[in-house]
């Protein structure tokens, strides 16, 4: 039987599955719509997409190494429970094994690919682990990173993946560093590696902010400028990673400390699970209580 738009939007709206799996369902069952019902149900598909609305602000982020190249990324779900979760994490390494090979360009072009160059696509392999794991799964976001044979990957997770760092010691293979300045950078959270990399019109805000702050103070204006510059360097003490205490040890800088091992750091990916995103507002007794009704 041939199948058309309109019977494609019906199915849609009686299972709010995606165009093309209600495409593929009526193919299948030769355009009987109840028995295309029951092939998306069977599939776990209809289920799966009408959890695709729900907000999903936990998760955790992962990071996944193979020889040279590395991948940090961010998977969300509804509640943090699921991380614990076998499936969960054969999610998780699945997705970073194919984030790895395949380097995807963006998370769209990544969900249309082949798991791992065939079979399903990864967008199916999402769906599909929602379906079974009762909770809206979604790829939010990755990063991929090379390095030589004479680097070092930094690779630092923090509570169970609430916090991923990745970062590359360039001109050292000392892995230790390497992973105590992901560490920092964890505890920190710096925004910049250097003061180099700041905007200019950001530095020049924060020295007109810090000059009014000072006249308003009602210091000399023949020393506004010297204490303008001071403030500046706290500023700068506070936002840049070289800039830094270390964290392990505050009597030295991070650029001191990285310096140690002859190598430089020239960049850093910081994922926060859920930063910037709409948190659910339900507190954990209902949350625990939402998981005992499934």
């Amino acid at each position: 039987m041939a199948i058309n738009a309109k019977m494609v939007k019906e199915l849609r709206e009686k299972t709010g599955a995606g165009m093309m799996d209600c495409k593929k369902a009526l193919t299948e069952t030769d355009g009987d719509m109840e028995k295309a019902i029951d092939w998306l149900r069977e599939k776990g598909i209809s289920k799966a997409q009408k959890k695709a609305d729900r907000i999903a602000a936990e998760g955790a982020a992962h990071i996944v190494v193979e020889g040279n190249t590395a991948v940090l990324f961010e998977v969300n779900c509804e509640t943090d429970f699921v991380t614990k979760n076998d499936q969960f994490k054969t999610l998780l390494q699945e997705l970073g094994k194919h984030l790895i090979n395949q380097k995807p360009a963006s998370v769209e072009s990544a969900l249309e690919e082949k798991l791992h160059g065939e079979g399903s696509t990864l967008n199916e392999y999402i769906t599909d682990i929602t379906a079974k794991i009762g909770e809206k799964i979604s790829l939010r976001r990755f990063e991929i990173k090379e390095k030589t044979d004479n680097d070092a990957f930094g690779a630092y997770t923090h509570m169970g993946g609430r916090i991923g760092v990745l970062t590359i010691l360039e001109g050292s293979t000392d892995e230790a560093v390497a992973k105590d300045v992901a560490m920092h950078v964890a505890a920190v959270n710096p925004r910049y590696v250097s003061r180099d990399a700041i905007p200019e019109e950001e530095v020049n805000t924060e020295r007109e902010t810090l000059k009014t702050q000072a006249l308003s103070e009602g210091k000399p204006e023949n020393i506004v400028e010297k204490m303008v510059e001071g403030r500046l360097n706290k500023f700068f003490e506070e936002i840049c990673l070289l800039e830094q205490s270390f964290v392990k040890d505050p009597d030295q800088k991070v650029k001191q400390y990285i310096a140690s091992a002859s190598g430089s750091i020239n960049g850093f990916v910081r994922f926060e699970v859920g930063e910037g995103m709409q948190k659910r507002e339900e507190n954990f007794a209902d949350e625990v209580m939402s998981q005992v009704k499934k």
